[in-house]
């Protein structure tokens, strides 16, 4: 039975006048809501009538009344604190409940019907119906149902499709729905991991990516250095043959250039020309001499003090052949076949 006392409390929140007035305004609306609570309560008599002021996700407050206590669903697993919230469109929407989680007991972080902030949603709760539907069979719904998947971490239970009675319709959907909930977990589960591993894979490609386009740069920059080579020594090919054209006359009877002197190749359009050929070669050959002395010091064939006299010397000797090169070059502009 219920006390006397809720149902006094429930009659004067409705009707009273008091000065925390509720949202709850068609009188139709409130003979179903009085109804509806004390039937609830005649049925579950650990539960209690309140009233307080709800807050919507879009922050519109609103006064409503709400039931709260321990609803036990089995001996072996303790008993689960709800606040169901009887909406102020209630019986056309259905109610909002919430379950309190204590220090002992968290809520299973994947429970299909109940979120990390303890707010349920079950099938019941999402076909909710009027006339069909009412608080009371919501209860003893939310019974059956948390028997099979209890909300609390270390109470969870077996999946309720492994349940072998056979079920209602609507705990056909509540199997349905769970197994549903289970098997998305278990695929999603999956699908990480395997964008996990699609994820490293991605990177390990783009690197690889990034390692082939820069030897294709490489490789392309090679290519284009290698036809500039190409055009040089082309047009190095051309003035070679073209002078050997234009100088190679004496020789057009036949006779073969192997075995003359290479000196005779090369001949001097004057005087003047002759003598920069041989100061020119003269000063190129000490230039050689001084790099083998290079050579010799570094393998310690030569002592330091005989390579340092050595290169005094020549010197001096080159830089003789240089300067009678530019003061020649300064009194006359010469032309010369290189």
């Amino acid at each position: 039975m219920v006390s006397l006392s809720s149902i006094q409390f429930i009659d004067a929140a409705l009707y009273g006048s008091t000065s925390f007035a509720l949202s709850y305004t068609d009188p139709e609306q409130k003979w179903v809501i009085r109804e509806h609570l004390i039937t609830l309560l005649q049925e579950f008599p650990s539960l209690n009538p309140s009233m307080n002021t709800f807050t919507h996700n879009d922050g519109a407050t609103v006064n409503l009344l709400n039931i709260n206590g321990d609803l036990s669903v089995s001996r072996s697993v303790p008993a689960i604190f709800l606040t169901i919230w009887v909406h102020e469109n209630y019986p056309s929407m259905a109610p909002i409940v919430f379950l309190s989680p204590n220090s002992m007991y968290p809520i299973h972080p994947d429970h299909p019907f109940v979120d990390s902030s303890g707010s349920i949603t079950s099938p019941y709760l999402q076909t909710w119906f009027y006339p069909r539907s009412n608080l009371s069979e919501f209860v003893h719904n939310l019974v059956k149902l948390f028997s099979h998947n209890h909300p609390f971490y270390c109470y969870s239970t077996t999946s309720s499709a492994t349940h072998l009675s056979i079920p209602s319709k609507m705990e056909a959907m509540d199997r349905l729905v769970c197994k549903i909930h289970h098997d998305m977990r278990a695929l999603r589960t999956k699908t990480d991991e395997e964008i996990e591993e699609l994820s490293s894979l991605q990177a390990e490609m783009v690197k690889r990516v990034d390692v082939t386009t820069g030897i294709i740069i490489g490789l392309d920059e090679e290519r284009e250095k290698l036809k500039e080579r190409v055009r040089d020594l082309s047009e190095e090919a051309d003035v070679l043959i073209n002078w050997l054209r234009v100088y190679d006359k004496k020789y057009s009877g036949g006779t073969s250039m192997v075995g003359d002197d290479i000196d005779d190749v090369f001949e001097a359009v004057d005087e003047e020309s002759k003598m920069i050929i041989d100061w020119k070669a003269e000063d190129m050959g000490l230039e050689d001499l001084i790099y083998e002395l290079d050579k010799a010091v570094e393998k310690g064939v030569v002592s330091f003090r005989m390579y340092i006299t050595q290169v005094r010397s020549l010197a001096r000797e080159q830089f003789y052949h240089r300067n009678r090169l530019v003061k020649l070059k300064g009194t006359k502009i010469l032309h010369l076949p290189y």
